[in-house]
Formats: C-alpha cells, sequence, structure tokens
C-alpha cells in the first residue's frame, strides 16, 4: 500500500516554514518533516501548522525531525541558507550558501536517493548547480524554482493592468534568477495572440515597455525585502506548484533551473528554460527558438552564472 507522499523541507526559516504551510493546505503532502539547526524553531513551526492542519479536509501530518527522519523522501526541499539583506544581491550570498550545501546534501541524498530534489536558496542557479554537481543525483531529479517567480512576478504586473486571468497570459522570464534574467518577448502571448500584436491593437491600455517591464521583474525581490526585510510567501506559491506538477504528473511546462548541455551553446551551468516537470522531475529541456537578440541576452545570463560558478567552485 502506498504511504502517501513525504515532502522534507531543509530549513524552516520564513521560506522553510512558509513552503511547509502551502503543501499543508493545498494537501499535497501526507507527511512534512523540517529540519533545521536550530531545533526548537522547526518544532515550533510544526507545531503550529499541525494545529492549524487539524480543521483541512485532508490529513497530514507535520513535524521536525533529523537527517535520518528525512529517509525515503519523495521530494526534498532546500531552503537553507543565509538571507538576502536589503541592498544585498543574490550573489553575494554564493559562497556562503554554497558552502552549506557541500556540508549537508551529500548527507540527505543518501538517505532519499530516488527524491525530487526542489531549491529555493538564493542564488538559486548557483545552488542548484552545486546540489547536482555534489549530490550524486541524477541531474533531473533537481530542479531549481529559477525564474519561475521572476515569471509569476511578471504576471502579477500585468493581469491587474488589463483585467485579465493569470492563465491567459502566456509569459516567460528566462535566464538568471537575478539581474541578468531576459524575457523572451517573442514567446509571450495574450488571450493565445502575439504579446506585442495584442497590445498594439489596444494602445489604450497604455502598458509599460519592455524595458520597464524587465527592469521591475529584475528589480521585485529587492523591493519586498526593503519593504517587509524577506520574500517568502511567493517563493512558497510556486514551490508548492512544482511540488503539485511532481506529485500529479501533471507534465507542465516551467521556466524553472536545469543543468544545461549545449542548449543555445551552453553547456555546465544551470538556468531556467522552459522544462517538463513531472513525477521523474524534469523531463524534457525545451530550447524554444527566439530572435537573434534574445538568443544573445540568455547566452549573456548563462555566461555571467558560468564566470560566478568557476570562482566559487573547484
Amino acid at each position: 500500500m502506498k504511504r502517501g507522499t513525504r515532502i522534507s523541507i531543509l530549513g524552516a526559516g520564513r521560506v522553510g516554514s512558509a513552503v511547509a504551510h502551502s503543501l499543508a493546505v493545498t494537501g499535497l503532502a501526507s507527511e512534512i518533516i523540517l529540519l533545521d539547526e536550530a531545533a526548537d524553531k522547526a518544532r515550533g513551526e510544526a507545531l503550529d501548522i499541525r494545529q492549524g492542519a487539524s480543521v483541512l479536509d485532508h490529513p497530514v501530518t507535520v513535524s521536525a525531525g533529523s537527517y535520518e527522519d528525512t529517509a525515503e523522501s519523495d521530494i526534498v526541499i532546500f531552503t537553507l541558507g543565509a538571507p538576502r539583506q536589503p541592498g544585498q544581491s543574490r550573489m553575494d550570498l554564493a559562497a556562503q550558501n554554497v558552502d552549506i550545501v557541500e556540508s549537508v546534501i551529500p548527507r540527505v541524498a543518501r538517505q532519499s536517493p530516488n527524491a525530487i530534489y526542489i531549491v529555493v536558496s538564493n542564488p538559486v542557479d548557483i545552488i542548484t548547480y552545486t546540489i547536482s554537481r555534489v549530490s550524486g543525483l541524477p541531474e533531473n531529479q533537481v530542479i531549481g524554482t529559477g525564474c519561475l517567480l521572476d515569471t509569476a512576478r511578471l504576471v502579477s504586473e500585468i493581469a491587474p493592468r488589463i483585467k485579465a486571468g493569470p492563465k491567459s497570459i502566456r509569459l516567460l522570464v528566462l535566464g538568471e534568477h537575478g539581474s541578468t534574467a531576459m524575457i523572451p518577448w517573442s514567446l509571450c502571448t495574450v488571450y493565445g495572440e502575439k504579446f506585442d500584436s495584442y497590445f498594439e491593437a489596444r494602445p489604450e491600455l497604455r502598458i509599460p515597455t519592455h524595458d520597464e517591464l524587465l527592469a521591475s521583474v529584475r528589480s521585485a525581490g529587492g523591493q519586498v525585502v526593503r519593504l517587509k526585510g524577506a520574500t517568502f510567501y511567493a517563493a512558497a506559491a510556486v514551490t508548492a506548484h512544482i511540488c503539485s506538477c511532481v506529485v500529479r504528473d501533471t507534465k507542465e511546462i516551467l521556466p524553472v533551473s536545469t543543468m544545461l548541455h549545449g542548449e543555445y551553446g551552453l553547456e555546465n551551468v544551470c538556468l531556467s528554460l522552459p522544462c517538463v516537470v513531472g513525477a521523474n522531475g524534469i523531463e524534457r529541456v525545451i530550447a524554444p527558438k527566439m530572435t537573434m537578440d534574445e538568443r544573445d541576452q540568455l547566452v549573456c545570463s548563462g555566461e555571467s552564472l558560468i564566470k560566478v560558478t568557476a570562482g566559487l567552485l573547484i
């Protein structure tokens, strides 16, 4: 008899606890395990979520645990690491958080070699790359939330302006989850119509320019950090959505971070491209045809990540 879905969350800080709460409320997991060096914090978060879960329509157990308790997880979510401070770039976090990955992930991977690993910690592309390299896991089992969060932010910027449902807007943010993220406008649509054509025919909508929208996407996380000190609800929502694709084997196409092997001439780097996500993790990486300018932007994003990675890892 299948025991249900066991999801372990490494890190019980604001992001990890928000992810745990989202998973409990959505019913995606039958068992959630929180792991953190601050054991009392993990126990407190687990207790708080578990008490609320008693009124839900689906059974879920939530507990704090040890590395051994994460054994045979179906999904492992990595949220460990120093949080980004106001004015700090994601890349400033890289060296410190890479060290955490190298000390934790091999130990967890031995406990759950068949799990799908979802990376939330920043800089997410660098952490995804590091986990792929040090875990010994097949690359398809490691998924970085990457530009799925940026894409959600872009949709949230545009949908209210045109009074459209988010599902009617097909947008993509690709590349690095950070300052070199790019938007392939040639692939974006609104109500099935090409993005630019839609708004050219409706000048009264007064949509911001491409450059303004890209700047908004790149600065969205920093704006939240300045206003409230950290970002976690949106990150938790997109993480839960990836979990849903895995648990329900939806094979949805998501812009998530994965290892590249020749796409657009890029090798040995993790960044976001459209990927088919299902029960086996990343089941296919898609390299859609773009304009030459868009392709150049994506390659530039990848090359910037390669330089950072080369400086961090041997």
